[in-house]
């Protein structure tokens, strides 16, 4: 028992670095993208560029993306589940071919080395139990599922941030078109505007400002927007507006409505929170307070009846 202990604990400092420096690429790629876009606006020169862009994280992890470019080039993993793997990792805001390289790579890295590690780890104790077959086994599956595990987390970490971001963004946006402003002029102000409150908001609306910019057709951005982390509040704002730029309907108006209906959703889930406390506070009740109501009201008769007894 203290073997397998020791293999699961070996296990873990395997798989914990890898999820930290999987976590530091990710801060990283965000940084440098928030600092390119400030290069952009401000104009600065060449040479800050040079500077802000040198590798940090990411030139750590280029081994494991080789790895994992080597596996998705080979032919080994179907197009469809490359295709699955690219949307979940933009939707987690993990973008480029590096985010999926670094994945698949990841994922075969510990499959290999956590059962490696466990086997190594028996032989240096002798120790070889009935079941060890087993024990190599649950290495591997930890290994394999353990980038799933971080990536679910930031996608869940993703979506969340952007979710709670969207009113204060579509508030912005109803003003800047109040103001004049056009729809990418407007995308980009926000962006600009919000950049320090809801990174993530500004990072969705500059990449979908910079694909209106390319495509021709204003809408297949806007429905592209929804698609890549396919939130519904996202969805809901790129068919809003398709619909006005196809119909012809006051951009402001329509922005100002779907503020408002995000606000009440908003307040809506609150209220709905709010009204699972009395359920949830039940059990705390039963278990802490109520044994003390029992104990200060019946303590004193179980005394008298324990002296009676005697």
């Amino acid at each position: 028992m203290n073997l397998a202990l020791l293999v699961l604990f070996g296990g873990l400092l395997v798989l914990i670095p890898m999820s930290l420096v999987l976590l530091a690429y990710i801060r990283e790629e965000d940084r440098l993208t928030v600092r390119i876009q400030e290069v952009q606006r401000r104009g600065e020169n060449r040479s800050d560029l040079t500077v802000a862009g040198r590798p940090g994280a990411a030139g750590r992890l280029v081994p494991v993306a080789l790895v994992g470019g080597v596996i998705a080039r080979s032919g080994l993993l179907s197009t469809r589940t490359l295709e699955e793997l690219q949307q979940t990792l933009r939707s987690a805001g993990l973008r480029g071919q590096a985010g999926l390289s670094i994945f698949v790579g990841a994922k075969l890295l510990l499959l290999l080395s956590l059962p490696t590690i466990a086997v190594l780890a028996m032989t240096q104790l002798d120790w070889w139990p009935e079941h060890w077959n087993i024990l190599v086994a649950g290495a591997g599956i930890v290994g394999l599922l353990g980038p799933d595990i971080v990536v679910r987390g930031k996608r869940k970490r993703y979506l969340k941030s952007l979710d709670a971001g969207m009113p204060d963004a579509l508030d912005m946006l109803v003003i800047c078109t109040e103001a004049g402003l056009g729809l990418e002029s407007s995308f980009e102000r926000v962006s600009t505007e919000i950049a320090l409150g809801h990174p993530v908001v500004a990072q969705e609306m500059m990449t979908t400002v910079h694909e209106m910019q390319i495509n021709a057709d204003r809408r297949t951005a806007l429905i592209g927007m929804g698609d890549r982390t396919g939130l519904l509040a996202l969805r809901r704002l790129g068919g809003t507006l398709v619909q006005t730029l196809q119909y012809g309907t006051p951009l402001s108006d329509a922005l100002r409505i779907l503020s408002t209906e995000m606000r009440q959703e908003t307040l809506m889930r609150f209220e709905e929170r709010a009204a699972r406390l009395p359920v949830l506070l039940t059990i705390p009740m039963v278990l802490f307070i109520l044994p003390c109501i029992f104990l200060v009201v019946g303590g004193p008769a179980i005394v008298q009846v324990l002296e009676y007894t005697k």
